[in-house]
């Protein structure tokens, strides 16, 4: 990654801090692993603050300068026998306040300018209009939202305090895990302050007065793309992958391309002048994404509420070390909801020498598990402990109140 340039920092005043929580047994002490990977992972856990609802405090407002993305690039015209000269000029003049949308952040310019104001700034990839946006309102309703081009640069914008908090794709009840982002995690010291879950509603969007037979092509995410190939093969139409689904309608409404659609949430088609075409256009009726809210901080866990906690470890290779791990859990009745392998970056083989014949090759794996109970509760103070005893490696990734509305 480039290197970033560098910003000024500006204090963020905290909000909603609400000091009649008393949770006991917050931690074990010496719980866990330091930057260097001894067992100390309470450091980074400790001297927190309290944050009881997810509500919009005091914070400060920071404008951002525009960033350059591929999917957003706002091309004045285009390519020559695509459509009419005065069909353009008819289309563009439902779009012409586009420019007035905030341009996302990137991560080799993450700078910006303070102003006042009241409202918790919340980061997301992609552009206005987006499911990760409808996500940060739905977690924060009074919120500002912020673009950003890349997930990279979403985690750059917490860390620099441009933004109070982040919201992030983690997995999706068709596509599965994002992994990218798992790793992400793990590379960034950002905690985990709560989660979202969203259904997924996709839309064929168009040009005013386009019919939904006139459209030759589709823009949008590949994820998108799949989860309607059944419609689209039924339109007969060439699939066009962008970087997200909103970008899709953006591109559509500023190039004013009348044969080409996009797959993205009727609020894109608000925000960008298109028609829907055609709603729920999904295979599966139900598709639900799971989002995390990430935090510079970690929040004081209670148990007055459903929670969940969300951990990393890495484990010897051996027989039975997996089932040894996870038993932890299983012997103080913890229920895993999530358990995810991702090849370690920086170790991806370990070599074992057996005999004079030659030697055996083993992925080195880290685990990434979410159980349902709180860092306040005991049975999960005791059960980490004892995990303490069989990984080489254990970090808290966050402890947070589970989403259970939809």
């Amino acid at each position: 990654m480039a290197a970033l340039k560098t910003v000024p920092v500006y204090k963020v005043c905290c909000a909603n801090i609400n000091h009649h929580h008393h949770c006991s047994n917050y931690y074990l002490k010496n719980l866990g692993v330091s930057e260097a990977g001894t067992r100390n992972f309470g450091s980074g856990l400790l001297n927190l603050k309290i944050q009881s609802k997810w509500e919009c405090g005091s914070v400060v407002l920071v404008q951002t300068q525009k960033a350059t993305t591929p999917v957003e690039d706002d091309r004045s015209s285009v390519s020559p026998g695509a459509i009419e000269e005065t069909q353009i000029t008819e289309t563009r003049r439902f779009h012409k306040d586009l420019n007035s949308l905030p341009r996302p952040l990137s991560a080799i310019d993450l700078s910006s300018s303070p102003s006042g104001g009241s409202k918790v700034r919340v980061a997301y990839q992609g552009v206005p209009g987006a499911y990760s946006e409808a996500a940060a309102l739905k977690a924060y309703p009074k919120c500002v939202t912020v673009p950003c081009d890349r997930f990279e640069a979403v985690f750059k914008a917490v860390e620099l305090w441009l933004v109070d908090k982040a919201v992030l794709p983690i997995e999706n009840s068709v596509g599965g895990s994002i992994h990218r982002n798992y790793d992400l995690l793990l590379r960034h010291r950002l905690h985990i302050a709560g989660e979202v879950q969203l259904v997924i509603n996709h839309c064929l969007l168009g040009l005013p007065g386009v019919r939904k037979e006139e459209i030759k092509q589709v823009l949008s995410h590949p994820q998108a793309l799949d989860h309607c190939k059944m419609t689209l093969n039924k339109l007969g139409v060439m699939k066009v992958s962008t970087n997200d689904t909103a970008g899709a309608a953006r591109i559509i409404a500023t190039e004013g391309v009348r044969d080409t659609g996009a797959i993205a949430s009727a609020r894109a088609a608000e925000i960008y002048g298109l028609d829907v075409l055609a709603r729920g256009i999904q295979d599966e009726s139900d598709i639900i994404t799971r989002f995390l809210i990430l935090a510079r901080e970690p929040i004081l866990p209670c148990s007055d509420r459903p929670h969940k906690t969300s951990i990393v470890f890495n484990l010897e290779e051996g027989p039975g070390v997996l089932f040894k791990a996870l038993a932890v859990f299983a012997f103080r009745d913890i229920n895993l909801s999530k358990i995810e392998s991702r090849p370690q970056r920086n170790r991806p083989l370990r070599t074992v020498d057996d005999s004079n014949k030659g030697s055996a090759k083993y992925f080195d794996y880290l685990f990434y598990v979410d159980f349902e109970a709180s860092m306040a509760e005991p049975r999960a103070q005791y059960a980490l402990a004892h995990l303490q005893e069989i990984a080489k490696f254990l970090r808290v990734l966050g402890c947070y109140p589970m989403d259970t509305a939809l």
